[in-house]
């Protein structure tokens, strides 16, 4: 039985783990900012302002395992609590979590409402020569401001929903508004700030339909085909010059006798150059790329990419099959859209859902198989967004290429990657609501059992998975649980949601599997700003 001490022993080396967990994630980060960032238009504030938004998306998304590890550490599998979980321990322990979430979710709204779009809107003001700092700073504060005019509505409109209401029918207009203050005393702003974090889930939730469901698909399939040989393109590119060039030297015959050329001739002749220059530039690039150390040594990794590719593939199968089961399952068995389509426990199992038991029987396969889930999450949407780009609607604002994203961009792409972050928990919940809930916790149930050698029936204390019908005193619930199901019609949403991501997903199955191999230097016949000194970033 283990002893207060060494159990604290055991906390404080957990908790250095998540530490180093933290350093890996910020050296993570420098390096994907650093990979994709311009080198000619890298800016010091825009740099750390995206390092430091997607550090914050990746470790908020690293709290839901250290969320359900926590809880689950507190019992013993025989459904009693360690001996050093008193209540006043255990109650600690939920409060900890509960403001690591309070932090981590006030700095998301504070990077999504505030800071990335004032630092995005300075950049643009940056642009212009003639603009001083200080005007600088005045009109990215001015543009600023309606973003937090927007969080400040949220955080008003949730303090003030009542997510319960009085008994009383008869009770006066005072009385009702006594009421709502004193529900938003009791939740400790609870509800104002799980409402402003549900209105950006829902945001999520759109961008990981849009990013991370094509993603699911398109990461895989690209690592299993891979790229097109440099030496080929080489050839084909020095065809299409040699056809090009015939083209303008049979333009220009047309004026030797000194006549000028027609008005169609010249933009002919015009868009015939604009090409070669284009060709050229392909052809300077597909040469350093051919004799690359680095192209010959991703050719010697071809088949652990593969390898990858597979691997990938058969999470995203999982992933999708568990969250149409889950998804088939609420609609059979919850209690319809004025629930929130919610449901406790499972009737129909899924794989992930039927997985996570057989992994909590050894420490800590389920914390790694949530932690793998997470980060595939993650990286997919990452890869969905590379592929797709950053729209607005049918408007495409910006590309994400290595080496030549705009500091704008790499804005954009870390307050998506917050906003998907925020709805990961919620699909995690949906694959396995128990867990999420619960983790591996346990709770002692009496049952009567007949004795033959006594009359008369005797009770007998047995373990049981901890779910919505234990005792509260029994089971302690995540604080996950807590921010996710506050209000009813965005857990409404999330389920329509998830439809919806499952349909992207096939579309974007379909598509990436139809499509050919991509090329080596992707992007340098639409970018024309590309610099001929830079060809190392086309490197894969």
């Amino acid at each position: 039985m283990a002893t207060p001490g060494a159990a604290s022993a055991e906390l404080v080396i957990g908790w250095c783990i998540f530490g180093l967990l933290l350093l890996a994630i910020l050296a993570f980060c420098w390096i994907y900012v650093r990979k994709y960032q311009s080198r000619r238009e890298s800016e010091v504030v825009s740099t750390i302002t995206a390092i430091f938004s997607l550090a914050i998306a990746l470790i908020t998304s690293a709290l839901l395992p250290v969320d359900i590890f926590l809880v689950s550490y507190m019992k013993n599998q025989n459904g009693t609590f360690k001996d050093w979980a008193n209540a006043n321990v255990s109650r600690q322990i939920e409060d900890t979590v509960l403001y690591g979430y309070y932090t981590l979710y006030s700095v998301i709204l504070f990077c999504v409402f505030f800071w990335i779009p004032f630092v995005y809107f300075y950049y643009e003001e940056k642009d212009d020569d003639d603009t001083s700092k200080c005007t600088q700073i005045k009109t990215a504060l001015k543009y600023t401001l309606g973003f937090v005019v927007i969080c400040a509505l949220l955080l008003l409109v949730g303090a003030f929903v009542p997510l319960n209401v009085p008994n009383n029918k008869n009770s006066t207009e005072w009385e009702k508004v006594k009421f709502l203050f004193e529900e938003l005393g009791s939740s400790h702003g609870l509800a104002a700030l799980s409402f402003s974090i549900s209105s950006l889930t829902l945001i999520g939730m759109l961008a990981a339909i849009t990013y991370t469901a094509y993603g699911m698909s398109a990461l895989p399939l690209n690592l299993i085909k891979g790229t097109r040989s440099a030496a080929y393109e080489r050839l084909e590119n020095t065809e299409d010059i040699e056809e090009v060039e015939q083209h303008i030297q049979t333009i220009k015959s047309k004026s030797k006798d000194g006549r000028p050329l027609p008005a169609r001739d010249k933009r002919a002749l015009k868009q015939f150059e604009e090409r070669l220059r284009t060709l050229k530039k392909r052809e300077r690039h597909l040469e350093f790329i051919e004799n690359s150390w680095w192209t010959k040594f991703c050719g010697a990794l071809r088949p652990l990419k593969i390898i990858w590719g597979i691997f990938f593939i058969l999470v995203a199968l999982l992933f999708v099959i568990s969250l149409f089961l889950s998804n088939l399952d609420k609609a059979l068995h919850s209690a319809g859209i004025d629930s929130g389509f919610i449901i406790f426990g499972a009737n129909l199992s899924n794989p992930l859902n039927m997985l996570l038991p057989l992994l909590q029987t050894v420490f800590p396969l389920d914390y790694i198989l949530i932690t793998i889930i997470i980060m595939y999450f993650i990286f997919t949407s990452m890869a969905g967004i590379r592929n797709i780009g950053i729209w607005f609607f049918w408007i495409r604002l910006y590309k994400i290429r290595r080496g030549r994203t705009r500091p704008q961009a790499l804005l954009f792409l870390c307050m998506i990657l917050l906003l998907i972050v925020l709805h990961t928990s919620y699909m995690i919940y949906s694959l396995a609501p128990q867990y999420v809930m619960y983790g591996s916790q346990n709770y002692l149930m009496e049952t009567n059992i007949t004795s033959d050698n006594h009359k008369g029936n005797s009770t007998l204390s047995v373990p049981k998975r901890c779910d919505a019908d234990a005792p509260e005193d029994q089971c302690t619930v995540t604080r996950t649980y807590l921010f996710l199901h506050k209000f009813w019609f965005f857990s409404a949403a999330y389920y329509f949601g998830n439809w919806a991501f499952l349909g992207v997903f096939l579309i974007g199955l379909i598509v990436s599997c139809c499509k050919g191999k991509k090329s080596v230097i992707e992007g340098v016949d639409e970018d024309s700003d590309i610099s001929d000194d830079e060809p190392s970033v086309y490197s894969v």
